[in-house]
Formats: C-alpha cells, structure tokens, sequence
C-alpha cells in the first residue's frame, strides 16, 4: 500500500500554499475530542521549536484545496498564525483520498479503534467503495482486522466509551458483540471491577454462566464463579476417585482369582489399604465440596 502511495504522489507538485484556501477533508474520520485539541497543541509547540518536518498533501477541489494528509499540522500551523504552509498538491478522487487518510492516521497510531470502525463502516458500506478484502489489502491491514473493528459499532454507545477510555479492550467487547444489552452491561461491570482475562469472558459464555432473575439476566459476580468452579472440580474429582475403588476392586477380585491364596494375600493387602485411602480422599474432597 505505501508503495502505491508513492506512485500516485510521483506526478504532484509541493509548494508554499496559502492557509486560508486550505479547507477541512469532508471525509475527515478523526473526532474532534480533547485529547486531539491537546495533541495538537503539543505538536504547535514542536513545530515552533523545530519546524515543520513534513509537508502536508492536499487535492484540487472546485476552487480550493481540501486537506488529505495532515490535518493536526495544519491546525497546529494555524494556532502559530502561519500565513503559508509547505504542501504537496496531488490531483485524487474521492476514494483516493479517503485511502491516503486512512494509511496515514493507521500508520501514525491516531485513530482510537471505534474511529478506525467507522471509518472501515463508511468505506466498505455507506460509500460503497469495496469490501472488506479491498480495504484490507488498501491498508495493509488482514481482512479479520477489518471485519472486528466494524462488528464494535454494533456495541451500544457506554460500551464503546469504556472502549475509548482504555477501560475495556477491543478484544473483550468483540466477545459482547452478539449478546443481549442487558448482559452486555452486566459483562462489562464484570470484566472492569473483576479484571477478567478473555479466556475468562469466554469460558463465562461456554459455560452458559448466566442466571435468571425476574425475566432479566446478570452476570455472576467472580467469587461466585470462582466457587462454582471449584465445586465443579471437585465433583469431578470425586467421580474419578470412585471410579479408582471401582478399578481396584476388579483388581483384588482377580487377585483373588487368579493366584494361589498365599500367594494373593500380599497383593491383597496391598490393594486394600490403596483401596482405603482412597475411600478416605473421597470423604475429604465431599467434605471440601460442602464447605465451598
């Protein structure tokens, strides 16, 4: 994808433009928060220091010029009063551009991932200008990349809050993606307050762990789901014990069977007193049962 950025800026011209006929990119998929007000800020304060490193690129449109490529530059230049700003002028169609903005803010780790999501939705659904393969291959992104920060718009807004706050990592809400409002909010108390692991969200949902409670679903809370667990264990820990009394009863019977009795009462012995500590394990692991 870079390389073909390179191609298509080989034929532009990069000269000193005036700021007044640069307008915004119609297609700009940053928002407008107060983290983005202050990186511009830090980036003025560089630029004023240093320079402006790298022009900005942008595209004829009727009688102006619209940014494609550097919007916090030009809002920092702006903020120092610059009259002129170096540019690379390109001729670009609507795709074009949107794909250059989308390269450079993915490449520069600036869009947070429900921006990106929007951003792929607009491309691939209310633009209309490819799938998600296309794209995919246009950022250099994998098409599963591509396909999971478009299902996040699915989540409700306080959801993709916690995502964009750092509270909540894209990967345990594409966990949430298919379940029901209700438990969505209910899972994401959980995964906050408890710090539950993605392998824990998920072994949550194979497990069905989900109660009913006046037609409406919750979430247990971890130390419930911790005993839940250990009473499981523990279950199956005393169906295996019995299944070795089982065993080993088969085996004193064929001890008995099939050696002479002198001959058998040492093995005998031997598997009896196997057999009752064994028996004594099973009265352990029922009464650690009882008390979890």
């Amino acid at each position: 994808m870079y390389r073909e950025l390179e191609n298509r800026l080989a034929d532009s011209v990069v000269e000193n433009v005036e700021i007044k006929l640069i307008r915004a990119s119609k297609y700009s998929i940053r928002h407008s928060t107060e983290l983005e007000i202050s990186k511009i800020r830090e980036l003025a304060s560089s630029i004023q220091q240093h320079g402006l490193l790298q022009p900005i690129l942008v595209r004829p449109v009727e009688d102006e010029l619209e940014v494609v490529a550097g919007h916090r530059r030009l809002q920092a230049c702006k903020s120092l009063r610059w009259r002129t700003i170096p540019c690379i002028i390109k001729e670009l169609n609507d795709k074009e551009a949107y794909e250059i903005q989308l390269v450079e803010n993915i490449q520069r780790q600036t869009l947070d991932p429900i921006e990106e999501a929007e951003a792929f939705s607009k491309y691939v659904m209310e633009y209309g200008w490819g799938g998600v393969t296309e794209l995919a291959r246009r950022i250099g992104k994998s098409e599963e990349y591509v396909s999971h920060r478009i299902q996040l718009l699915r989540l409700p807004e306080s959801i993709k809050q916690e995502i964009n706050m750092g509270r909540l990592s894209v990967s345990h809400a594409l966990e949430l993606v298919n379940l029901s409002p209700s438990v969505q909010e209910k899972m994401v108390n959980a995964i906050i307050q408890n710090s539950l692991s993605v392998k824990a969200v998920r072994e949550l949902k194979r497990l069905r762990s989900f109660e009913v409670e006046e037609g409406e679903s919750y979430i247990k809370d971890k130390s419930t789901y911790i005993n839940e667990k250990r009473i499981r264990i523990l279950k199956k820990t005393i169906i295996a014990l019995k299944l070795t009394l089982y065993r080993l009863d088969s085996l004193i019977e064929e001890t008995k069977k099939t050696l002479e009795p002198n001959d058998a009462v040492t093995i005998t012995n031997t598997l009896m007193y196997i057999r009752l500590t064994v028996h004594n394990l099973i009265d352990e692991a029922i009464k650690a049962k009882h008390h979890t």
